[in-house]
């Protein structure tokens, strides 16, 4: 529900359990990021899901991650329940009514919404250092990778692109090395290595064409709602890495790609980052402060961000910083880090001088938080009480039919489900490599004819030259070669030798294309 530009949260209570007043979350305020926490099964994924609705009601696109596929029913009509109209009844919300909401539902495997792509050159080094988990020496590698794929008009698409360029890079170590620096063949071994090991947990599915727009996750419907974007992540939360270098790699682009916009009167996207523990879980240094770059920056871009996650200690605390509007549902104290944790979130909120917020953090109900969001000049409201709101999407997953039928009438049908792959790194460096064994196999074996001053004897040791026979000397070998013989070796000729030479060389050529063609190891 909107008033006045705001969206309603739910209503305030007072500590003796009388209803209070409503609380909102003032549009103007929505790019300014927020904060979603508490344990499992207090009601984060419900709040978030009001949050979507009142956006997309607001003409505000929305993009989501769906980990447990409770978000789906936001695409469907809400249907009466007892403990939402108790909810509706208590905190006086008379306009409550169901409502469906446009959905687009999107899955890297492509088996529950359209196939989401990008390229590894719009990934870049950097976020694919951090998905392989890659050394300082093994992020130079791909840093020095990237740049000659830039310089040589190789794009890099997918894994086999990248593959190829670090087998060209391995053959040609020294080279490469004198202009770009010290290029170790183990750390290009390892990156190849890990790279086999990300394509085994399906990142080929992830690094491949068409590349996903940012423009079709900010699409709006002719009524003027926002289309809710669900990433299907219950799967891909196997590879938790993944799912986290994916979402930051779509927060980037929207930085990179998005003009400037100030402070608009409501968000342009709002992106919510779910399980945002995961992004900041052993991430390098350099990476949390591109995290906080990009959150401290992208809200000119009217792109509004909350991060949801169990503990508001996994977030760092200088991108705590940057979120200005909060809600906290109930926390657990049964430890020293717990009791840490609820005093940490405690001290983020302006306080309310009628309760302790650490004392009421540990007794909150399922569907009740504090909210602090912010208003007049930017400044965080006094800290609430409140029961949530109940939402007006169905609470629960679609079935496999109903998603079909969102699918089949989603405005990128069509647009995402096939794969495409063009000329890339891979295809020009195999054929640069075919291109020189064959050039390579062709001068080798043009050999020279054999001089006829040094042809062979026959078997009575005679030797023909120019159609002349000289006579040999038949079995009747020198003193030498008897002494050869005697000894177990016997010289051979210049042209013996000369020959051997040849076949060698033509058979290491031959070998070599074979070897190849086998492995896909390329050379220039």
């Amino acid at each position: 529900m909107l008033v006045d530009g705001k969206i309603y949260l739910g209503t305030s209570r007072k500590p003796d359990d009388s209803v209070n007043k409503p609380e909102y979350l003032d549009l103007k305020f929505a790019n300014r990021h927020g904060l979603i926490t508490g344990a499992t099964g207090t009601g984060k994924t419900v709040t978030l899901q009001v949050l979507a609705e009142g956006f997309s009601n607001a003409g505000v696109p929305v993009f989501c991650a769906d980990i447990k596929g409770d978000l789906s029913g936001v695409a469907a009509l809400g249907e009466f329940k007892d403990f939402l109209d108790k909810r509706a009844k208590d905190i006086g919300f008379t306009d409550y009514d169901f409502q469906q909401f446009p959905v687009i539902f999107w899955d890297l495997y492509g088996e529950k919404g359209h196939r989401v792509r990008t390229t590894l050159t719009e990934m870049g080094p950097l976020l694919l250092s951090r998905l392989i988990n890659a050394s300082d020496a093994q992020e130079g590698v791909l840093n020095i990778a990237f740049k000659i794929a830039d310089e040589g008009g190789l794009p890099l698409l997918d894994l086999k692109d990248l593959q190829a360029m670090l087998n060209y890079m391995g053959e040609n170590a020294q080279e490469i090395s004198t202009k770009f620096g010290f290029i170790s063949k183990a750390s290009v071994g390892s990156i190849q290595r890990e790279l086999l090991i990300l394509e085994q947990q399906g990142a080929t599915k992830l690094f491949s064409e068409p590349a996903l727009k940012i423009t079709d996750v900010m699409r709006t419907t002719n009524d003027g709602r926002g289309a809710i974007s669900v990433l299907a992540a219950d799967r891909l939360m196997m590879n938790p890495r993944l799912y986290a270098t994916f979402l930051l790699w779509l927060l980037s682009e929207l930085f990179e790609q998005l003009p400037e916009v100030g402070d608009p009167d409501k968000p342009k996207l709002v992106f919510f980052f779910d399980e945002a523990h995961l992004l900041f879980k052993d991430s390098p240094k350099v990476l949390i402060e591109r995290v906080e770059q990009v959150v401290r920056l992208i809200r000119s871009k009217g792109v509004g961000v909350y991060f949801v996650t169990q503990n508001p200690m996994d977030v760092p605390q200088t991108v705590l910083a940057q979120l200005g509007n909060r809600v906290q549902h109930a926390l657990r104290a049964y430890t020293p880090n717990e009791q840490k944790a609820v005093k940490t979130a405690a001290d983020t909120f302006r306080p309310n001088p009628d309760f302790s917020c650490a004392d009421v953090i540990t007794t909150l109900g399922t569907g009740e938080a504090l909210i602090s969001t912010l208003e007049g000049k930017g400044a965080p409201s006094v800290v609430e009480r409140t029961l949530i709101r109940p939402p007006s999407g169905r609470i629960g997953p679609l079935n496999e039919d109903e998603r079909r039928q969102v699918m089949s009438v989603s405005p990128v049908r069509d647009m995402y489900d096939e794969d495409f792959d063009r000329e890339s790194a891979f295809e020009i460096l195999t054929k640069k490599a075919e291109a020189a064994a064959q050039s390579q196999s062709q001068s080798q074996t043009q050999v020279q004819q054999p001089d006829p001053a040094q042809a062979p004897a026959d078997q009575t040791g005679s030797i023909t030259i120019g159609g002349w026979t000289l006579p040999g000397f038949g079995t009747d070998p020198t003193p030498q070669a008897q002494q050869q013989k005697k000894s177990g070796y016997q010289r051979e000729t210049i042209m013996e030798a000369a020959m051997k030479s040849a076949a060698r060389s033509v058979a290491t050529a031959v070998g070599a294309a074979i070897v190849r063609g086998i492995l896909g190891s390329l050379r220039r």
